[in-house]
């Protein structure tokens, strides 16, 4: 008899999230999923063309069964719309979940990126139905939440915390990117080593594909290219890109380009950052394109960009594009504290830095533009052969069923 699992994840196809191809991943396994998740609208709140409130509500999706549930788009993406966005999800997720009392289910597993108040439905699902819950951590909450939200009042501060643990201990099983998250998920919940998995990121097998688009191999022909593809908000901390060039600038070096592939909340502003810069020549903001693209930027790169926001505790994650990089066969350069550097030094695959440090990235850009083209070869190749030992999609899937299943 199929397995059965019910997703929860506010965000999903055509969203430009993993969630989507691990549930993928789960049919193709021979497991049956529901997904109940939110209306299309990451990352600039535009709901895409067909969608709607009152529309494609439910859908198909590579033998996937989408639901979808009401929420308040991110339009304009104003610390309100956030906010609001933040918490109508859970909210009439909550509702929807009572339309699949009558299923029956193996087992319940939460997509947690931001926000954590995501994982409330699958809670409350989970403890009715008395199906175990497992809650795949992304961004480990509040910490993430302080990175795109300067929040210093010490009762908001404590509010959130509470909350947002709460979170996690009510989850049965959790899963962590890494030992030093699983680590510190412990601290959190008290729970058991059998009740923590340690489960890398994969990234979809099209990341290993070398993608030559002719009209962008002829635009930057002239340029040492260093892209960077995701999404763009407080957290990225791309101003460390436009700080570097500011050093490049005063260097002389004129033949480098930042190729910045993606949309979010702060595109606007690094646009005006770079302008108050006086670095426009440095910077293309190519804005959002499908995720199945992102081979053809990877292939066109010289070196690809990983930049994070300084944290205490956000280093305890590998960001997704730190994986989708890997399998790129380019070098990366980061500028992240923690496991998503500590990643790329142990694969031996590029140039590493601590977040906010624009003056080491100016370094390792210098490093890599005058680097022979057969020592960036081989950083790519280690980056590669990492990610086929250690992120390959269907290694992962099978950890992921095992664990969830388990």
């Amino acid at each position: 008899m199929k397995k059965k699992i019910l997703i929860i994840s506010q965000h999903f196809w055509p969203e430009n999230f993993r969630i989507s191809d691990i549930a993928t991943g789960f049919a193709e396994n021979n497991i049956e999923v529901d997904v109940i998740c939110g209306i299309p609208n990451y990352p600039n709140g535009i709901i895409p063309d067909g969608y709607g409130f009152f529309k494609n509500k439910k859908q198909i999706y590579n033998n996937v069964n989408i639901h979808r549930c009401l929420e308040i788009t991110r339009k304009g993406n104003t610390s309100l719309r956030i906010f609001l966005n933040y918490v109508s999800f859970p909210f009439f997720a909550t509702f929807k979940t009572l339309s699949f009392m009558f299923k029956k289910y193996d087992a319940v597993f939460c997509y947690e990126t931001s926000p954590v108040y995501m994982i409330f439905p699958a809670i409350f699902y989970s403890k009715i139905k008395k199906i175990p819950l497992t809650t795949y951590v992304l961004d480990l909450w509040p910490e993430n939440f302080y990175s795109v939200v300067n929040i210093q009042n010490p009762i908001l501060r404590k509010i959130c915390q509470s909350t947002s643990h709460w979170h996690y201990k009510k989850s049965d099983k959790l899963i962590a990117m890494s030992p030093s998250l699983k680590e510190k998920l412990h601290d959190i919940t008290h729970k058991s080593d059998e009740e923590i998995a340690v489960i890398p990121q994969y990234c979809e097998s099209f990341y290993e594909q070398e993608i030559v688009d002719k009209n962008l191999t002829e635009k930057y022909k002239n340029y040492f290219k260093i892209v960077y593809a995701g999404n763009i908000s407080p957290a990225q901390n791309l101003e460390v890109a436009v700080d570097s060039a500011v050093l490049l600038k005063k260097d002389g070096i004129t033949d480098i380009k930042f190729i910045i592939v993606g949309d979010g909340m702060s595109k606007k502003d690094i646009e005006e950052y770079v302008k108050d810069k006086n670095v426009t020549e440095y910077f293309d903001f190519l804005g959002s394109k499908p995720v199945t693209d992102m081979p053809i930027y990877h292939t066109l790169a010289d070196c690809l960009l990983a930049p994070l926001a300084k944290s205490d505790l956000i280093g305890l994650t590998i960001p997704a594009k730190v994986t989708s990089y890997m399998a790129g066969k380019k070098p990366v350069i980061t500028c992240i504290d923690g496991e998503g550097s500590l990643v790329i030094n142990k694969a031996n695959c590029g140039l590493t830095g601590s977040s906010g440090d624009s003056v080491q990235l100016y370094e390792n850009i210098k490093t890599l533009y005058n680097m022979p083209v057969s020592q960036r070869n081989i950083l790519g190749e280690n980056g590669f052969k990492y990610h086929l030992e250690h992120h390959e999609r269907n290694k992962v899937l099978k950890q992921l069923i095992g664990f969830i299943l388990s």
